[in-house]
């Protein structure tokens, strides 16, 4: 186990004299035993990233660091890592004790016995141990995840490498393989890198998730923070189910002015946009509340254009002009048993202590909301 360095790490790709450039001077410091996300578009890096630590690529500029040593000009099988790949790479005229042990039998002096005492081990941990004679053909495709995983646990790595390991797994394996990767991770307390493009996968399981996009890096936090405090539009659009809200305007008298509306800004909303000629209006479709009074402050006459039944929640998407042939929509989410019908008239509340702006140009966020709001659960003592 140890700390994981990328410091300004750019990595270009040769297109017939084009050079294209997949990794754009990024740099995160990982910690000992962190769980850190890579997410981001298609295209956007963070694979490219990934293979740059494994040694499967080799960066153009700035240097990977695996405790306190450069592990840059390093073959891959040097430097201490495992990687579990999206299609699992499993061998399959070998038994899954077989697919476990060769990596350790390749690159290891351990003796027979204790390569075995290892697969075993490993197997028990991921439940696989009644499948160790079979051969990968007989597994289903959330066994052979584990089989992966039990491959490069064994392996003893100071780094965890995972490059979309859930993608070809059904919704539901999905969603518990998500918890036992928490908690696989917390018990080895191995630091470990891991690659999506599920932000649901990144908001879930990392203890800080690191946001690409066009091989630049855009934010590093928590996953409250990136989703809550936003660096700039990118990542408040890219992060959340559904995407923020947003309207461009200007501020005039007080007001912040869009072609849809206008909003009474506060002290502390003036005090952020000042000197921004043309911002842009943030707000959560969780933080808009629906139904109400309509002469309330920062309320609205909307009508609704199209519902999203999800069971547990609504999604309601309205729009301040309807008699558009296509209007310009935005979206509430509201609890699951609240009814409301396409053509209803309702009222749409933007809360002050919500609201998000951005500067138009650049797209750096100006104003978030605070995550001092947030409540702690109780314990139970």
């Amino acid at each position: 186990m140890a700390e994981l360095t990328l410091d300004h790490i750019t990595k270009t790709f040769d297109d017939g004299g084009d050079e294209i450039v997949a990794v754009d001077d990024v740099s995160i410091d990982i910690e000992d035993g962190e769980f850190l996300v890579l997410v981001g578009p298609s295209g956007c890096g963070k694979s490219t990233t990934l293979r740059t630590i494994a040694g499967l690529e080799t960066i153009t500029d700035g240097e990977i660091r695996l405790g306190d040593e450069a592990i840059n000009d390093k073959r891959p099988q040097e430097r201490n890592t495992a990687m579990v790949f999206q299609s699992y790479a499993l061998y399959p005229h070998m038994t899954v004790r077989g697919n476990m042990a060769f990596g350790l039998e390749e690159s290891t002096d351990l003796s027979d016995a204790e390569i075995d005492e290892r697969v075993t081990e490993a197997a028990e941990m991921m439940g696989i141990a009644d499948l160790l004679d079979r051969k990968p053909g007989e597994l289903s495709g959330g066994q052979q995840q584990r089989v992966a995983l039990g491959r490069a646990i064994v392996r003893n790595p100071a780094a965890f490498l995972m490059d979309e390991p859930l993608a070809n797994l059904d919704a539901k394996l999905r969603a518990q393989m998500r918890t036992e990767l928490q908690r696989l991770q917390e018990d080895l307390g191995v630091t470990t890198v891991y690659v999506t493009h599920d932000q649901t996968e990144a908001m879930t399981m990392g203890d800080r998730i690191a946001i690409l996009d066009d091989g630049e890096l855009q934010q590093v936090g928590t996953p409250l923070e990136c989703y809550h405090e936003p660096a700039n539009l990118f990542v408040a659009g890219f992060i959340g189910e559904p995407s923020m809200n947003t309207f461009e305007g200007r501020v005039e008298d007080g007001r912040f002015v869009a072609d849809q509306f206008e909003y009474a800004l506060s002290e502390r909303h003036l005090d952020a946009v000042g000197g921004h000629d043309r911002i842009v209006f943030g707000v959560r479709p969780e933080d808009i509340e629906v139904g109400g009074d309509a002469d309330e402050a920062h309320a609205y006459e909307v009508t609704v254009d199209v519902v999203e039944p999800k069971g547990d929640e609504n999604y309601v998407h309205m729009t301040f002009d309807a008699d558009y042939e296509q209007p310009e929509t935005f979206t509430a989410t509201i609890e699951g048993l609240r009814r409301v019908e396409a053509g209803d008239t309702v009222t749409a509340l933007f809360p002050p202590e919500a609201i998000h702006f951005f500067d138009a140009r650049s797209g750096e966020a100006v104003l978030n909301r605070s995550l001092d709001t947030a409540e702690d659960v109780e314990p139970v003592l």
